[in-house]
């Protein structure tokens, strides 16, 4: 869903969009290869300890929303 009343704060978890271009790729696109990609990077950055202030917990490293995209990103390289 939608979260306007957090737009432009940096607050937001991509998590849940990220891995719906996930699904997108898996069924509609049949890129499973793309898909398992997408989700080993969304893993490898949960196991990291990155984590959106919704899902902290103490001992994890809280990021925003961007910082977020980038260590997925990076995770995909």
């Amino acid at each position: 869903g939608s979260a306007p009343d957090i737009a432009g704060k940096g607050i937001a978890n991509p998590l849940a969009t990220i891995l719906s271009v996930a699904m997108m790729l898996r069924y509609s696109l049949d890129a499973e290869d793309l898909a398992d990609r997408i989700e080993a990077a969304v893993d490898s950055v949960l196991s990291e300890g990155y984590r959106t202030a919704d899902i902290y917990s103490d001992g994890m490293r809280k990021v925003g929303t961007a910082e977020m995209c980038d260590a997925v990103v990076a995770a995909l390289r």
